[in-house]
């Protein structure tokens, strides 16, 4: 059986060859290689670019409830652009007609065509084309109303707006589109074209020669939860900005990937919220920075994965209390189960909810051994037994009871003019909402005085030898990267302030650790000491 600092090394080990793989993947999609006949001047085997022969183009846009068109019938032409100018940026508002299929919770196309000027685009044999749909299907946000009043956060009545259920998707409009035309004049070798773009590439024979048709391509992960618009019974015409960016080869690749990887997830069951988050990282952050936040993120996986190991692995060989405070434990348990609910009633992303699920399950584990508490089973009855405290597990109880004593002349009244507060003055979706909201202001406002009695049972007993030193280390690591990812995961502002709350208390922790250095002769709670695992270390050898 492997060791514990094996088992540590094993995983470090195949967390470094991870990393090495990813950045070798990275940089096999961002750099492709182009053509060597091509240096030579040499067409044999060779894929050109038709945009290298510099043609004039012409750009339109057109809707229609069919998935495909044949000619120009039952289309509305929303955009023309004459003399299109790859090079150049821009960005239009164009009011688009909604048909009454699309409003009857129908959907409507964008046919986006790239085709000479002069010609329509059905009678040019050398056209590109795209297709996007303009709608998608969301369960509408619940109204937040005010519990005691029972007045609207808005005048308007949902039923007109929108007679089906609260719980049924309905039909939303994306009010932007964006387009991209990839503009290098980047020669490819027609033996290994990479497999990303070729789906995207139409080549056409121009005498001895192939050549690959401009590359259009729409932007996906520019489409954004917050930009959608819910389509009512009423609406005729809705507003929709179509912008245009050039985009460069290695971009154009590293992109399909992502839209390809957020498309996975919705497959996997992501909603189109839970995908919105991780468009959110792409789309809003620089590509340097977004580079730093893959590296940052592969080690925040390993500290997330090792802290959880050394905590269970603390916990799990934990036999007494002494030095540990109980209250400490319950409160971290309380606070964390409460945030869960929290962001599941706030419909967070999953890459939030699911760390805060597990850690809620692992920290309900801690109090049943905090508690010594067994549960025996009588048919489908639990029942629950409690085991004894020893003298110093009970004047490790005391010092925990004064701490809290003090505590709670401080924070029960904050806590509680905070609900009432709130409950006066701020819309929610019903009384459920607003309990847990209440409860998570609490823990996020003054959850970390929660943390003090443990802080005052290390001040009277002068240690903190009795702490999972290690899993602390790991938690403060993953806390500072938190502070990244505050800027980047959309997430309620009290969870984002929670982060950088608890930087302050692990700096507290650490000036405790330098002022109470471990007694390494000290029997601990397992009835050993440090000198004598080592004398015992030494024996062996």
């Amino acid at each position: 059986m492997l060791s514990r600092s094996s088992f540590t090394s094993l995983v470090v080990g195949v967390f470094a060859v991870y990393v090495a793989h990813t950045c070798w993947v990275m940089y096999g999609i961002v750099y492709t290689r182009p053509c060597p006949a091509a240096a030579d001047g040499a067409a044999g085997g060779c894929v050109w670019p038709y945009l290298a022969r510099r043609p004039k183009l012409q750009l339109s846009v057109y809707t229609t409830t069919r998935s495909s068109i044949g000619a120009e019938s039952n289309i509305d032409l929303v955009l023309n652009v004459e003399d299109f100018d790859i090079e150049s940026k821009f960005e239009r508002t164009v009011n688009v007609s909604v048909p009454k299929k699309t409003r009857n919770n129908g959907t409507l196309y964008a046919f986006v065509f790239l085709h000479h000027a002069g010609i329509l685009p059905w009678h040019d044999g050398k056209q590109v084309h795209i297709v996007s749909p303009l709608t998608t299907y969301m369960i509408p946000k619940p109204e937040e109303i005010n519990l005691l009043t029972g007045e609207s956060a808005t005048q308007q009545i949902e039923a007109e707006k929108q007679p089906n259920a609260v719980d049924e998707p309905v039909s939303h409009w994306r009010s932007r589109l964006t387009l991209n035309v990839m503009v290098e004049d980047f020669v490819f070798d027609g033996s290994s074209l990479p497999a990303d773009v070729h789906r995207y590439m139409k080549m056409v024979q121009l005498g001895k020669t192939v050549h690959y048709l401009p590359i259009l391509f729409i932007d996906q992960l520019s489409n954004r939860v917050k930009d959608l618009m819910v389509i009512n019974r009423s609406t005729t015409e809705l507003p929709l900005t179509v912008s245009y960016d050039k985009i460069s080869l290695g971009k154009l690749r590293f992109w399909i990937h992502m839209q390809d990887a957020v498309y996975s997830l919705q497959q996997f069951g992501f909603s189109e919220k839970d995908a919105d988050e991780v468009k959110g990282i792409f789309v809003d952050t620089n590509l340097y920075f977004l580079a730093l936040t893959f590296f940052v993120a592969a080690f925040h996986l390993l500290f997330d994965f090792l802290a959880f190991k050394n905590d269970i692995s603390f916990w799990k060989k934990k036999r007494s209390m002494i030095g540990m405070s109980t209250k400490a434990v319950l409160w971290r348990c309380f606070s964390t189960v409460v945030i869960f609910l929290f962001l599941l009633d706030e419909q967070t992303s999953l890459l939030v909810l699911i760390p805060a699920g597990v850690g809620a399950v692992i920290e309900l584990w801690k109090v049943k051994k905090a508690l010594k508490m067994t549960i025996r089973w009588h048919g489908l009855r639990p029942k629950f037994q409690f085991g004894a405290y020893n003298d110093s597990e009970k004047k490790t109880e005391e010092y925990d009871a004064q701490a809290m004593k003090y505590l709670s002349y401080l924070l029960y009244p904050l806590c509680i003019g905070g609900a009432g507060y709130s409950l006066l003055n701020v819309k929610y979706k019903s009384w459920y909402s607003w309990l847990i909201n209440s409860f998570v202001n609490g823990v996020y406002a003054f959850g970390f005085l929660f943390m003090l009695p443990q802080l005052f049972v290390n001040y009277k007993m002068k240690s903190v030898a009795h702490l999972p030193w290690k899993a602390f280390t790991y938690k403060a690591f993953n806390t500072f990267i938190d502070d990244i990812f505050a800027f980047i995961i959309t997430m309620p502002t009290s969870h984002r302030l929670a982060c950088f709350r608890d930087d302050v208390v692990f700096l507290v922790y650490l000036y405790q650790r330098w002022l109470y250095p471990v007694d390494k002769s000290r029997v601990n709670e397992y009835g050993e000491s440090y000198e004598e695992k080592l004398k015992k270390k030494k024996l062996i050898e």
